[in-house]
């Protein structure tokens, strides 16, 4: 049996008796913030949202913390995408339809999880806490990738007013993601620019004086073989500027998990992390 198998049944009990694990050493060139809130936003193009003058709050953003200009998601339509970002994989998933099954495979919530750092997820007009639902008026559950795996249990699938207001109450990892109408799907660009500052301009100003990140990137864009999307993490210790470097989602992945010296889940295994932005 390795050192690490041999651990597993030690940390599970802690993790069970609501004990934190002792924290782990973030990996080089990565710090370690004590929270990293992750927003997805839809189906938009890096040029048609960082500049725009229907997104002067995002655009302020990019100004004011690290602006990827060279940001790519994996795939068509949306659904890939998300799981991609939370597992490292498209879980062979192709379409926009409700899955069936809870995938087996890793994944970033499981593993905040079970290195006792916690894990939260909050869907806007997710109908209750846990719901498997695949639609339910503005939310749709191909937006929401956390409640496609086993090791997430059904307390860290949260409603956006869940969201805290006392944002130390945060876990380390959480994710947020706004409805159709609020993440550009259906509604407008102004719109969902308008959402972010009124809803978590409060978090993202709080992060920079309390060693915690904000990133904001978008599922794909719109429809294009290049699939450029808008990525600009912003918050304690990044360095204001923009960024050429190629990267797409596991590229962020791997930056989390790197973050906090979690392992790396899929095709984050082979990613490059983010690692120039940091002050």
């Amino acid at each position: 049996m390795s050192r690490f198998s041999a651990l597993v049944p030690i940390a599970a009990a802690v993790v069970a008796a609501g004990l934190a694990l002792p924290a782990t050493a973030s990996a080089a060139g990565v710090p370690r913030p004590d929270h990293i809130l992750v927003v997805i936003e839809e189906n938009h193009a890096q040029g048609e949202i960082v500049g725009s003058a229907n997104a002067p709050y995002i655009t302020g953003l990019s100004k004011a913390g690290a602006n990827f200009t060279n940001s790519h998601a994996e795939t068509h339509p949306s659904q890939p995408n998300y799981l991609a970002l939370f597992s490292g994989s498209t879980q062979g998933v192709t379409n926009d339809t409700c899955p069936k099954k809870a995938f087996t495979t890793p994944d970033l919530g499981g593993q905040a999880l079970a290195a006792g750092i916690g894990f939260a997820g909050y869907s806007e007009s997710l109908p209750a806490v846990g719901s498997t639902a695949c639609t339910s008026g503005t939310y749709a559950r191909k937006h929401n990738p956390w409640v496609d795996f086993a090791d997430v249990p059904a307390s860290a699938n949260l409603r956006f007013t869940d969201f805290p207001t006392d944002y130390t109450t945060l876990p380390a990892v959480s994710f947020v993601v706004p409805n159709l109408q609020d993440d550009m799907h259906d509604g407008t660009i102004q719109q969902g620019d308008t959402w972010l500052k009124q809803h978590l301009d409060g978090y993202i100003q709080w992060a920079k004086t309390h060693n915690s990140v904000f990133v904001l990137t978008f599922d794909e864009d719109d429809n294009t073989t290049a699939n450029l999307i808008p990525t600009v993490i912003t918050g304690a210790g990044v360095k204001t500027g923009t960024y050429g470097e190629n990267i797409n989602h596991y590229s962020v992945l791997r930056t989390i998990e790197d973050a906090y010296g979690l392992p790396h889940a899929g095709s984050a295994a082979t990613a490059t992390p983010i690692t120039d932005i940091w002050g």
